[in-house]
């Protein structure tokens, strides 16, 4: 039996694979053959991207801190962490941080439920304590004062948003609110160019006295550990010199009752009578 020549466009089955389906002349390619290809590269690619850090959950908001208001309470496993961790950083040098904290957790699950207590009833205290001086600071003058400041600066930002839409949506020239009066200067005009050089000269400058401030701030926390060490070592050396002082009276306490014993059975000249 004869074998005709191959014709070109002819698709050869693959071994193991399905033969290709002949319709009208043309061959139908298996789909399943390609699907494969692209799965095993997108597995690879997935494998080396990194593995993203997890930011603040979406739609929790974070907790408002009130200046100058009393100090929120920590749980009692937040308790337990931070009187633990600095005896497992001491013991435990060159461990990370998260281990530390899974050391600190474990420890935790494992802890007798009278140990465990003793930090939840510390907390429940903290947080009535916590309760009772929120009220009080609620009632207070500060508290007034920076709600409404608050309240000021949340009106001003919805205003300047409010304003900026309008500007882009209308067509409204910049003129028309004071925030932003900068929109009057037409892009890349000399005018521009000018406020551009003034606006960066301006920064190089308040760089310069940032620069100046950070030195003299650590000049200033270095003069203020020399103080503090100063400090601590007069007081050491005026606990020492009122412990000699307090040996010193005592002795001369000794001294006298000595002398006095001494002197007791002699008589005084001129006190004898005839």
């Amino acid at each position: 039996m004869s074998h005709g020549p191959k014709q070109p466009g002819a698709a050869v089955a693959p071994a193991g694979g399905k033969a290709p389906a002949q319709h009208g002349g043309f061959v139908v390619a298996v789909k399943q053959e390609r699907g494969e290809g692209p799965r095993a590269s997108d597995k690879g690619s997935h494998e080396e991207e990194p593995v993203k850090k997890r930011g603040w959950p979406k739609g929790k908001k974070r907790k408002k801190i009130l200046p100058n208001g009393p100090k929120a309470p920590v749980t009692g496993y937040v308790r337990f962490l931070n009187e633990r961790r600095e005896q497992i950083r001491t013991r435990h040098p060159d461990l990370p941080f998260p281990e530390i904290t899974k050391m600190l957790g474990a420890e935790w699950s494992k802890l007798q439920p009278t140990e465990k207590q003793r930090y939840l009833d510390e907390a429940e205290r903290e947080k009535q304590q916590y309760i009772k001086e929120l009220r009080a600071y609620q009632q207070s003058e500060a508290y007034k004062m920076c709600t409404e400041k608050i309240q000021e600066k949340k009106i001003k930002k919805e205003d300047s948003g409010s304003g900026l839409m309008n500007t882009l949506l209308n067509g409204h020239k910049g003129g028309d609110c004071d925030g932003f009066s900068t929109f009057d200067v037409p892009i890349f005009t000399e005018e521009f160019l000018d406020q551009n050089k003034a606006r960066e000269a301006e920064l190089r400058r308040l760089r310069k006295m940032n620069v100046a401030f950070e030195e003299q701030n650590a000049v200033l926390q270095r003069h203020t550990q020399n103080m503090s060490s100063a400090r601590e070592r007069l007081e050491q050396e005026l606990a020492l010199e009122e412990r000699r002082t307090l040996a010193l009276q005592q002795q001369l306490q000794a001294v006298r009752q000595a002398l006095t014993a001494s002197f007791a059975s002699l008589p005084v000249p001129g006190a004898e009578t005839p």
